[in-house]
């Protein structure tokens, strides 16, 4: 960490040897291993959450437990979805493998939450085409883009023209999740 003072009109460098912030350590691990500014941003305030909610405790003093009762406590009391509490855990044991360098054992005494037992609501290809027939312009073309590739939304939006090849009949998505490219046919659209 550098600081700066200044005597007498004239600007000074201090040095100091302190070790960067926790926080600042799992942004920087991320980031390394190319995970996606969403997923910085979630596994963030995972952890966050998980020592606010041990009262400030650094992780290094805390262990299984501590993780098994924060989780139990989103499913018990936080009534989240399961999909939630496996992020939340997925945060943590980054947090733990990635940053601390410390294997957890097992994690066998969280409360899980429940699945979702409701099917999902699909809409039938007639009401598919009234929604996409109603939209124009940029979000006309996006929604399109998005129905007849498959594409994820930020795949789209960081479409670029030189991406679209007319004569192959091509769509070719890069960095998609994962990292992985795919070619998307054009006449699906």
């Amino acid at each position: 960490m550098l600081q700066y003072f200044i005597i007498d009109s004239n600007l000074f460098m201090l040095t100091t040897n302190t070790h960067p912030k926790l926080l600042d350590q799992v942004r920087d691990r991320i980031r390394a291993k190319l995970d996606s500014i969403r997923t910085e941003q979630l596994y963030m305030q995972w952890i966050k959450r998980f020592i606010l909610f041990h009262g400030k405790l650094h992780p290094l003093e805390m262990g299984a437990v501590e993780i098994e009762a924060f989780l139990t406590h989103l499913a018990v009391e936080g009534h989240v979805s399961a999909s939630t509490q496996n992020q939340a855990l997925s945060a943590l044991l980054f947090l733990y493998k990635e940053v601390l360098l410390i294997d957890l054992p097992w994690l066998d005494n969280v409360v899980r939450a429940k699945q979702s037992q409701r099917l999902p609501s699909v809409l039938k290809r007639t009401e598919v085409s009234a929604v996409l027939g109603r939209m124009s312009g940029t979000y006309g073309l996006m929604a399109n883009l998005l129905y007849g590739t498959g594409m994820r939304l930020m795949e789209c939006v960081r479409l670029r023209v030189k991406d679209v090849d007319f004569e192959r009949g091509e769509i070719l998505i890069l960095d998609g999740k994962g990292g992985k490219g795919v070619v998307s046919p054009l006449d699906r659209l």
